[in-house]
């Protein structure tokens, strides 16, 4: 993984680069980079290396854009597809019109289709993008030529009838149960006796793995035992359970069993690690079937959040509302089907379920035109006939053995939705909606004063900007401290205002809002309602300015506002004496942003350059603002270059002109990112804070446009020709771990959370920069390619090996840091291609740093919505360095699978959930970090200029041709 876009364009078009290339043109090294790239995709997971290889050196890309034809129903094929981005419709019609066509279902990233080429039956369906789509094609002629060669391992990867069904994958169970209850498992039988009970089997669960972090995750382990039938309830229950309840071994249930050998304890000891790893990976998947499998009555309230949490990283529930997602929690059935060519249901049948599939795959097969799709995990089908009452539209067919499905019957498909009508207020106005709030259980709190409260409370799933605010200054209570915990949707509301209500509209509503009066009611009602009205405006105003802090300095609307806010609640305190109280609080807010810039040395900085790490360890890192100013060199096409002082906001528009200021000219001048692969991307005029998004060696040229093709990296954007293995090898992996910490907290820390939401919409939308942030990711990718380079430039393979050893140990320190974006980038590094061929350096590796590897790719497992990597993150407490690219895939997530705007309402459901992101960077900042006293009294100066200013090759072709002449491909 890249960390979002610092380098993503950079990564993106060098394997589309090698695969523009014809066939015979492509070198191992291009094959390898697009290896490392179809590696991501779905539909090539289950594929052979040989065989994925070879797709690499005959298959094409396809770029095309919303709205393109791909091939029509009746047409005879010529290619077969992998969908890479994107998303395509299904389309097919009873009549030879096309025009009667109608969209049966979509095609999403990692569906594959076009297999009828093998013998040139015409095409089911027609296929048409949806939106603008990346596809892998292969030519008739070449896929055939696959078949013939590798029908061995294709089989079962296709849909029927041209590949045999699967029946020997069944990745959620034990890959050998005897062989695990008699080897692997044989210690936890020897140490428990014949019988032991639930809770004890937990402890030592924990005890025994440092990938068990929970409880709950420990029953998910022995629930797969119970299924697989290595545990038994001595009452032949189907749920484990962590209670005082008896279980008995497999083993223990043959008298005459021999006892293990020594030999045989040995080997249970050292494959009980992999098994515990095994099983925490498969743990919480037989965890969300035990729960599924109750009937929705008896399931618990932990049950219903674990189900919960699960349906947030589901593809075919992401637009749905929290309320709905938590009624389908107490309604799901688990349901599953052990062979391939089960029919769930047939064409024309009553529609009587909607289902969600877990794992597997099935057919969606049309009578007379066969199998026109494939649906995979996470897509949903079967809602359609539910909605309309209508009929199947289609048969649905298992494509492979070991299918599990989500499922939801049509009386609790109904009464949801009926429930969710029933429970939707909507404010009208001149005949619009203008507020829908949505009324949920609020839980059975006490307040302070000891008066129960409301059972149920309304929240706003969309509204107007104005209604929105409205309805917050309303409901906002007053007996609240403002240091108190606050209610959090309020705190969504002034985190996200950004996106739907600029200060330039916020401001002036809230003076607006401050000096209504009633119209109606006593002189004493009217008193009432205009002081407890201006007291929530203040509250507000109190928490924006506390989370916008210093940002509103760049804020002309917003600075005088909060001047002339202050005027307005001085004037009315000498009225009114209930006011003062919030007076000091505000006077001290607004003294302390309006007060900083007027210092001279502070109007902004002048950053020499933006990637500056100051060996001034007394002088503390300071968060980059829009008004700092850049000096940053704009090369030419001679390689020349011309250096420019610009705000780091400055738009492309405004670093043209700056470059024509120096040049003398600028007619016809664009300015080009250029990375040190020799991609180029030209950047747009309204496009803005363009120097922190480029790639770790990449620069900025500017040239006229015809100019363009001729442009060329330079030669320092290779990054080194040798390693510097002979430094830091000497230098403790502690103490690089320490130091790594320390600069990776000054990079985080200064990272604000607004950066993540104007990341998120687009900064151009906000003309704001995300500087921090981008030099946080930037940072994550320069140390994945800082392993890589080291390892790449090694030539010696005893030292590359005790570099594989002292990462791993860097690594580990790191984890031990909390330092999970080091971590990870450790981690990816070391699984790049480049340096994960490299077999004879990883067969020399001792066995012991080989499963603590292993342990910490577990980690990495994206499975889930890296399900492993959120359940680590779960048990730790703040201070930590989170894995950001992840958390940047979670919003963009969000984003992009809900609208921000429905019916012409702000979509606040999509709102709140995007914040609750964000609250996450606010978490592990919670405490503040303290480095180790004990390693920081050291003198530590070269370790921590090592670990600034790190010299990279971050160009993976690079990386892979030096990685091929280490070690050539074997033969």
């Amino acid at each position: 993984m890249v960390a979002a876009h610092a380098s993503h364009s950079s990564s993106s078009g060098e394997w589309i680069a090698c695969l523009d290339k014809r066939p015979l043109e492509r070198s191992s090294e291009d094959v390898d980079i697009i290896v490392t790239r179809l590696k991501e995709v779905k539909a090539f997971e289950k594929f052979h290396p040989n065989l994925l290889q070879q797709i690499c050196l005959c298959g094409y890309y396809e770029n095309l854009e919303k709205g393109i034809t791909l091939f029509r129903q009746g047409d005879i094929g010529t290619n077969w597809y992998a969908v890479l981005t994107g998303s395509l419709d299904v389309k097919v019609s009873d009549t030879s019109n096309h025009q009667d066509a109608v969209t049966i279902c979509t095609l999403g990233i990692g569906t594959a289709f076009g297999e009828s080429i093998l013998d040139n039956t015409p095409r089911h369906a027609t296929i048409v993008t949806r939106e603008h789509s990346e596809l892998l094609r292969i030519e008739q002629k070449d896929f055939k030529a696959l078949w013939e060669k590798y029908r061995q391992y294709m089989s079962g990867l296709l849909t029927p009838p041209y590949g045999v069904m699967e029946t020997g994958s069944n990745n959620d169970r034990m890959p050998d149960k005897d062989s695990m209850s008699n080897s692997a498992l044989c210690q936890v039988s020897k140490n428990c006796n014949k019988c032991c009970v639930g809770t004890e089997l937990v402890d030592w669960m924990m005890q025994q793995s440092p990938c068990v972090h929970l409880r709950t995750q420990a029953v998910g382990m022995w629930q797969v035992l119970l299924e697989e039938g290595v545990l038994n309830h001595v009452d032949q229950e189907h749920h484990f359970q962590d209670k005082y309840l008896f279980y008995r071994f497999l083993d223990d249930e043959h008298e005459d069993a021999p006892l293990p050998t020594e030999e045989e304890k040995k080997e249970c000891d050292e494959e009980l690690q992999d098994t515990m790893l095994l099983l925490s990976q498969i743990g919480p998947d037989a965890h969300m079937r035990m729960i599924l499998r109750k009937p929705p009555g008896q399931r618990t309230v932990d049950d219903l959040e674990f189900i919960y949490e699960e349906l947030l990283h589901i593809k075919a529930l992401s637009h749905l509302s929290t309320t709905v997602k938590r009624e389908l929690a107490g309604v799901l059935i688990f349901e599953s089907h052990p062979k391939a060519g089960t029919v769930l249901f047939n064409q024309g049948e009553e529609g009587t379920s909607w289902y969600i599939i877990l794992k597997g795959s099935v057919n969606v097969v049309i009578y007379g035109k066969g199998v026109v799709c494939t649906l995979h995990e996470g897509d949903d089908f079967g809602k359609l006939a539910l909605v309309n009452d209508a009929p199947r539209a289609a048969s649905i067919v298992l494509r492979e053995d070991n299918c599990h499905f989500l499922r939801v019957d049509k009386e609790d498909f109904n009464r949801i939705l009926r429930d969710v009508e029933a429970n939707t207020v909507r404010l009208k106005e001149h005949d619009q909606d203008v507020l829908v709030l949505e009324k949920i259980p609020a839980g059975n709190r006490i307040s302070n004063q000891g008066n129960s409260q409301p059972q149920h409370k309304y929240i706003v799933m969309s509204g107007t900007p104005e209604k929105i605010l409205e309805h917050f200054l309303e409901t906002m209570r007053l007996e609240a401290t403002l240091h108190e915990a606050t209610d959090s949707v309020l705190n969504d509301f002034i985190m996200m205002h950004c996106v739907f209500m600029p200060n330039s509209q916020l401001c002036p509503a809230l003076m607006a809002h401050y000096h209504a009066q009633p119209s109606q009611g006593t002189e004493q009602e009217k008193m009432d309602y205009a002081l407890n009205n201006k007291r929530r405006v203040i509250r507000l105003v109190l928490q924006w300015a506390a989370l916008y802090g210093d940002l509103l300095q760049e804020d002309e609307a917003a600075m005088a506002f909060l001047e002339e806010f202050y005027v307005s609640v001085s004037d009315d305190t000498r009225m009114i004496a209930a006011l003062k109280e919030q007076l000091p609080e505000l006077e001290k807010i607004v003294k302390q942003i309006s007060e900083e810039p007027k210092a001279p040395q502070k109007k902004h900085k002048v950053l020499l350059q933006l990637f500056n790490t100051s060996d001034d360890r007394a002088q503390k890192r300071q968060p980059i603002r829009g008004s700092d100013e850049v000096l940053f060199k704009v090369y030419c096409i001679d390689q020349t270059y011309t250096t420019i002082r610009v705000p780091v906001s400055s738009s492309v528009k405004e670093v043209i002109s700056a470059v024509a200021d120096k040049l003398g000219s600028g007619e016809g001048l664009i300015i080009v990112k250029m990375s040190s692969g020799g991609e180029k991307v030209v950047l747009k005029p309204h496009d803005v804070s363009v120097f922190t998004t480029l790639s770790v060696n990449g620069r900025l040229f500017a040239c006229p446009r015809d100019q363009f093709d001729a442009l060329a990296p330079l030669p320092e954007q290779e990054g080194p020709s040798t390693g510097t293995v002979g430094t830091f090898e000497l230098m403790s992996s502690k103490d690089l771990a320490h130091q790594m910490t320390i600069y990776d907290w000054e990079l985080f820390n200064c990272v604000h959370e607004l950066e993540l939401i104007y990341h998120t919409f687009g900064r151009h939308n906000f003309k704001k920069t995300t500087a921090n942030l981008d030099l946080f990711l930037r940072r994550f990718n320069e140390i994945q390619f800082w392993v890589v380079t080291e390892i790449c430039l090694c030539s010696q393979l005893s030292k590359r090996v005790q570099l594989l050893k002292k990462y791993i140990k860097i690594a580990a320190h790191c984890k031990e840091y909390k330092n999970l974006n080091s971590f990870f980038a450790i981690i990816m590094g070391l699984s790049n291609v480049a340096v994960s061929r490299l077999s004879l350096t990883w067969e020399k590796l001792p066995s012991k740093f080989k499963k603590i590897y292993a342990e910490f790719e577990s980690l990495m497992d994206p499975s889930r919505n890296h399900r492993a990597y959120r359940l680590t993150v779960a048990k730790l407490d703040p201070p930590i360095i989170p894995f950001m690219p992840l958390l940047i895939k979670d919003m963009t997530f969000t984003h992009e699978g809900n609208k921000t705007f429905t019916d012409n309402l702000v979509n606040f459901e999509k709102m709140r959930m995007i914040a609750n992101t964000v609250r996450t960077v606010k978490f592990c900042r919670s405490q503040s970090f303290n480095p180790d006293a004990a390693l920081t009294n050291k003198n530590h100066q070269d370790v921590r200029s090592y670990v600034r200013q790190l010299n990279v090759i971050d160009n993976q072709r690079t990386l892979s041709q030096m990685s091929h002449r280490l070690e050539p491909r074997r033969a």
